[in-house]
């Protein structure tokens, strides 16, 4: 599968060593609040699997199955399957596996914060920031990536490529 990618943006070591230190700050930051991380299936599987390995506080989980994209292209919709876990009175950590255009994180943050949170926060393993397309800001970031397609590690085009172990651009000539 490796020869569909054009260029590795992180390595398997590399997003060992971003979780540890994402699961470290929030360790400090919620040790006694007991928050709820939820995260934004299905490309927070293989983040947040490790990351609530390394957060060493109490913490309960949930998860919300929220697309937004089709093929490569985000069509500003956003679809939320499924119920929406009781975050009322609740600190929230909101875990997906990239920040793009960020209509999709802000939705649901905006929902959580009218449904009654006492603190929502967003933690993605990566960030695009060139992507952009609403004002929002994550307070845990594992790293950034370029203005480009990229894959692996639970971040999928069209299903494929989750289970990578890294995470890179994907080849143009496989999505255009």
């Amino acid at each position: 599968m490796q020869d569909v990618i054009e260029s590795i943006c992180f390595s398997e070591e590399e997003i060992s060593k971003i979780v540890s230190r994402l699961g470290e700050k929030i360790t400090k930051d919620y040790d006694g609040l007991d928050p709820i991380v939820i995260g934004l299936l299905k490309g927070c599987v293989p983040f947040m699997t490790d990351l609530v390995r390394k957060i060493d506080t109490e913490i309960t989980l949930g998860y919300m199955k929220v697309s937004s994209y089709s093929g490569t292209e985000s069509t500003g919709t956003i679809k939320i399957d499924g119920s929406i876990p009781d975050i009322k009175g609740r600190h929230v950590i909101i875990v997906d596996d990239i920040l793009d255009t960020g209509r999709t994180l802000n939705a649901i943050k905006n929902l959580f914060k009218d449904s009654g949170a006492l603190s929502v926060e967003i933690c993605v393993l990566l960030d695009k920031p060139e992507g952009r397309k609403v004002n929002i800001t994550p307070k845990y970031v594992g790293g950034l990536v370029p203005n480009a397609f990229v894959v692996g590690y639970g971040l999928d085009y069209n299903e494929h490529y989750r289970n990578l172990p890294f995470i890179g651009v994907l080849k143009k000539e496989i999505y255009s």
